[in-house]
């Protein structure tokens, strides 16, 4: 048994049961492993970000790492914009990077990097120095080390680059994981210093991120609220919140700044539980980017590595809330709209025929308003742009649906976003998942003319105005989509896409909606 061989064996053994793979040279024998273990699936995508994106979507909904295989440095930086964003997302990740033998490093062939540096960007843990003799070890504790407690909750991204002596040389046998690490319990006095808080009669909102905004969680924290009176809300883009009618009503923080401050003005606390402090996502010259209210304490319940399920218990014990009743999202009638494409109209489009059980992926704009619509419509799983870094959507929804093959994935991104992962279709159409994708075409990159704006600036010149279209040349979705083999349609009315959109997840298989607005 080789060095390939005894890791992909101990990987399977862990758990990991997905590879998503671009391999080159470097690698083959982690690929002819692969073959020998059929245990673990390998998915092949085009493009290293959709690797790594398709790894957090498939995290985000199992709470279990899939494995990535990157080829050396270039193909690991390919990547890192999803892995950025699978970070701040709290998402396990095992990445697989082949490298160069060390008795090659010194001729300075033409893919030798610093691959440590590359990764120290996102990884929690990294390895470089593997051997044949460790590799499997060293892959049981890049296990170990991605699952900061139970499965289900917040992870994080180890990194094994692994050169190619170490796969090929001979190994001495399989390992075994160390165990998965027990979340960390909160001190008593947090309890009680919050329980104080929410009996003050001042005014407080319970900030929810990471493992405070699980269904169990927020269960808890409802029943708080409609005891205390708080407001609950989660973060601006939580990784994952399961919503819509019957699930506990929580509010989302707003995006822009001024929103937020005007949302928090009156508050006299603000208790965090799995997050921090709200922040302004960009610097603007007249707005602080600490977005407490002046007066407001901040008081910490769990932090993100510490079991908020089991802190917001023991407050829901401490203010005797077990028994009050959580205010729930209500089911609304949903009519489709008719008309032209506009926001108002491919939202209600949207919520009017969403499936049950869906997971919605998105990535930027009219997909992130489309969420408070949908609470109303059906149960949802909401996968959000976590770390900024657009062209996760498309990615995303592709792991999301290898996790969950028995639910419809529906990803709604801006043609900005689409443009940079948009490969994710091919793998969309290869493995025959069930994926709704839908693009709004408005040919340009809409959010850059409303920050534009934001500096005062009324009269846009042509260089700015060319540096934010992206028409000359329109790019065609439709036929882009049909050539990566996924089935595809344009909708230039709200008629046409209401119509789409409900065929899209009557049909197996993926499907690609061109939202002409």
């Amino acid at each position: 048994m080789n060095g390939a061989r005894a890791l992909i064996e101990t990987l399977a053994n862990c758990g990991v049961e997905l590879c998503l793979a671009n391999p080159g040279t470097s690698e083959m024998h982690l690929v002819q492993a692969l073959d020998q273990v059929p245990q673990m699936r390998s998915v092949l995508a085009l493009f290293e970000g959709v690797c790594t994106g398709a790894a957090d979507g498939y995290g985000r909904m199992t709470g279990k790492p899939a494995a990535t295989l990157l080829h050396l440095g270039p193909g690991l930086a390919n990547g890192i914009a999803n892995l950025h964003n699978a970070r701040k997302a709290g998402t396990p990740i095992i990445n697989l990077v082949g490298n160069h033998p060390q008795f090659h490093m010194g001729y300075d062939a033409p893919l030798t990097s610093d691959i440590d540096t590359l990764a120290r960007n996102f990884s929690c843990w990294i390895k470089s120095c593997s051997t044949a003799d460790t590799l499997a070890q060293d892959g049981a504790e890049a296990y170990t080390a991605t699952l900061r407690a139970t499965p289900g909750s917040q992870g994080q991204i180890s990194t094994l680059i692994l050169g190619a002596d170490a796969a090929w040389g001979d190994a001495p046998g399989l390992a075994r994981a160390n165990g998965i690490p027990r979340r960390a319990q909160v001190d008593d006095s947090n309890v009680e210093n919050v329980a104080r808080v929410l009996q003050s009669g001042e005014k407080c909102v319970v900030v929810l991120e990471h493992d405070g905004a699980t269904p169990a969680s927020l269960e808890i924290a409802g029943r708080i609220s409609a005891k205390t009176g708080c407001r609950i809300m989660t973060g601006t883009f939580p990784a994952r919140i399961d919503g819509g009618p019957g699930a506990v009503a929580v509010e989302r923080m707003p995006y822009f700044p001024e929103h937020i401050q005007a949302s928090l003005a009156d508050v006299k606390h603000l208790i965090l539980v799995g997050g921090q402090e709200p922040a302004s996502f960009f610097a603007y010259q007249t707005t602080p980017s600490r977005l407490v209210p002046e007066g407001c304490d901040v008081h910490t319940l769990a932090r993100i590595e510490e079991d908020a399920t089991s802190a917001l218990q023991q407050l829901s014990e401490r203010v005797a809330a077990d028994s009050a009743a959580a205010t729930r999202f209500q089911r609304a009638d949903m009519t489709v709209p008719s008309g032209e494409m506009n926001t108002r109209n491919m939202l209600q489009a949207i919520a009017a025929t969403l499936p049950e059980n869906v997971i919605v992926a998105t990535d930027s704009g009219a997909g992130n308003a489309a969420q408070p619509a949908c609470q109303t419509a059906a149960a949802n799983s909401w996968l959000s742009l976590t770390g900024g870094a657009i062209g996760q959507g498309s990615p995303v929804a592709t792991g999301a649906a290898l996790a969950c093959p028995d639910r419809r994935v529906l990803t709604l991104l801006g043609d900005g976003g689409a443009a940079y992962t948009i490969q994710s279709l091919w793998t969309q159409a290869r493995e025959q998942l069930n994926v709704t994708t839908v693009i709004f075409a408005n040919r340009k990159y809409n959010i850059l003319n409303i920050e534009y704006g934001r500096l005062g600036v009324t009269d846009v010149g042509p260089i700015a105005a060319s540096l934010f279209d992206i028409g000359n040349p329109d790019i065609d979705w439709e036929m882009l989509s049909k050539s990566m083999g996924v089935p595809a349609a344009t909708a230039h009315t709200a008629e046409e896409f209401a119509r789409l959109l409900a065929r899209s997840y009557q049909e197996p298989g993926p499907f690609l909606i061109q939202a002409m607005c």
